[in-house]
């Protein structure tokens, strides 16, 4: 039986035809639209804040991949990355130097080439593995998307304990889509990002303009409308007043006060205006006192003070060395240092604690300092004290007699704990109706750490469904309720305080309950169409294709 002339040499009449594929772009040019994509990406987010230059850097890094092969896809991915995180985290080298600014940059970049890889990888062989409209349409872009939220994840925790800052979606606190992530957590608006993104690109690059209009329709019913939609229970009856307190101290790790107490007492008169407020609980900074109440008689003095005149506890960021260690060569005993949060009570002391758990590798403990020493002996030394990873809970009851002496449990986020989804999870889960964030940004000068660092808390409060109280030594410090709103703010490098009755939330949000398994399924969802993509199980006809469409 002969085959009739107007059928492919292989597969069934039916088996619908690949859609035709755009041209691959040239290095050059490839490498040049990943250059370029960087500087658009960090303008997306504060001090500029454009959010929606975060879809067009999506979309250059997007089209430089398409088609590529692994090792140029590797080079585009870095020149994407580097050309992204040294602008955007420009600050890492206020105190520190160059290095460990180039050092982070670099290694965010190193990532950024191997999610390069594996998107190029997609591009290759989805389309080649199941043909056809459908799979280009949507199948492509879920699994682009899912690779992109993937190496975000990895590099969020490894190695180190990772770093989160820079994702994608911490462009969005302004957006229309904020509201998204009290449904969809932070990976969850990143990968929605990049799916639309993904897929408007196949739609134009196919010439698929009937899709436009289904797809437009699908955005607003499954964005538009959630987006808009109120959570139950994320405005309570209850109320908390909370008197924040911005010392503008020193208070910085690599530029320490000119004499010891001065950043206790620069803090305690910043805040006289509290007393006159009839405050629930007042509420310092990370680093707040260079002395430790538990270490110094003056200071527990100063705490208890403070706490009296107030009438309502203390929540106070402090630096304790407690826990024998080691003894070292000498034969002295070496304590471990923790970064900690104390709740303090007039004439009764320190109640409870958080420890921070999420110490920053390189800033506030060196891993594996012997190895890195060798490489900047002076740079490594500058990062003198240890910080141990704390073991706590994340919440302190800041109840007293002024809240009726019911329950009101605060949860603690210190600096960097901000970006690290588990602990923002864990301390909903251990019942937080409030969050006080607590940061240092004065180690980082007048930089866009500190605005960066906001717009993340704001989406943490409408992720969670709590007031955030961030409240920095110098800035910017604000109360930020849960529908990300700032309903108050302090100017940089200024004393100040701000009272505000915030609302108590006890709502488990989607993102909340399900965000960090939606992070795992599209994850995980990707690698697995990946890996059934992949070449080595094609075989015949279908690797013919392959070679036809690379």
């Amino acid at each position: 039986m002969t085959r009739p002339p107007h059928l492919p040499a292989h597969g069934p009449a039916h088996r619908p035809a690949l859609l035709p594929q755009p041209p691959l772009l040239p290095l050059w040019a490839a490498v040049g639209l990943a250059a370029a994509s960087g500087p658009i990406l960090d303008a997306a987010s504060p001090d500029k804040g454009i959010w929606p230059l975060a879809f067009v850097g999506i979309a250059l890094v997007l089209l430089a991949l398409r088609g590529r092969s692994a090792d140029s896809a590797f080079l585009v991915g870095f020149v994407a990355g580097a050309a992204y995180f040294f602008p955007h985290i420009s600050w890492a080298a206020v105190f520190l130097g160059p290095l460990p600014w180039s050092a982070l940059s670099v290694l965010m970049s190193l990532w950024g080439g191997l999610g390069g890889v594996a998107i190029a990888w997609a591009y290759r062989w989805v389309p080649v593995r199941w043909p056809g409209e459908a799979a280009r349409l949507v199948l492509l872009p879920v699994t682009v998307a899912g690779l992109w939220v993937a190496r975000e994840a990895i590099s969020a925790v490894w190695p180190y304990g990772g770093f989160s800052w820079g994702r994608v979606a911490f462009t969005q606190s302004d957006s229309p889509l904020a509201q998204l992530f009290a449904w969809l957590g932070v990976s969850g608006v990143g990968f929605v990002m990049v799916a639309l993104v993904a897929a408007l690109i196949e739609i134009v690059l196919a010439g698929a303009w009937r899709c436009l209009l289904s797809a437009a329709l699908t955005v607003l019913v499954l964005l538009l409308i959630p987006a808009w939609t109120s959570l139950p229970g994320t405005t309570g009856t209850q109320t908390l007043r909370v008197g924040a307190v911005q010392g503008d101290t020193k208070a910085g790790y690599f530029d320490p006060p000119e004499n010891r107490g001065d950043n206790l007492r620069g803090q305690i008169a910043a805040t006289e205006p509290v007393y006159a407020a009839d405050v629930d609980v007042v509420v310092w900074p990370e680093g707040s006192s260079d002395l430790n109440p538990l270490a110094f008689p003056e200071a527990a003095a100063a705490f208890d003070a403070v706490a009296a005149r107030a009438d309502a506890p203390l929540v106070a960021g402090i630096i304790t060395a407690r826990d024998q260690g080691y003894t070292d060569a000498n034969g002295d005993e070496v304590y471990r240092y923790y970064n900690t949060s104390t709740l303090w009570h007039a004439g009764e002391g320190q109640l409870d604690y958080y420890d921070k758990k999420h110490p920053v590798p390189f800033g506030e403990y060196v891993p594996d300092r012997a190895f890195w020493r060798m490489f900047a002996p002076d740079l490594i030394d500058l990062i003198g004290r240890e910080y141990t990873p704390g073991t706590t809970d994340a919440v302190l009851d800041v109840g007293s007699a002024k809240t009726g002496g019911r329950s009101v449990l605060a949860g603690i986020a210190i600096c960097f704990d901000i970006v690290d989804d588990q602990l923002m999870t864990e301390m909903v889960e251990q019942g937080a109706q409030v969050v006080f964030a607590q940061t240092n940004n004065a180690d980082f000068g007048r930089t866009d750490e500190s605005v960066q660092q906001l717009a993340i808390a704001r989406i943490r409060a409408i992720e969670t469904a709590r007031t955030v109280v961030n409240i920095s030594t110098v800035g910017t410090s604000a109360i930020v309720h849960p529908d990300g709103s700032v309903h108050d703010q302090l100017p940089w490098y200024e004393p100040g305080v701000m009272v505000d009755d915030v609302p108590l939330a006890t709502t488990v949000t989607p993102a909340v309950a399900g965000g960090r398994q939606l992070e795992w399924l599209v994850s995980f969802g990707a690698l697995i169409v990946l890996v059934f993509a992949a070449p080595i199980a094609s075989t015949g006809p279908r690797t013919r294709d392959l070679r036809r469409s690379s």
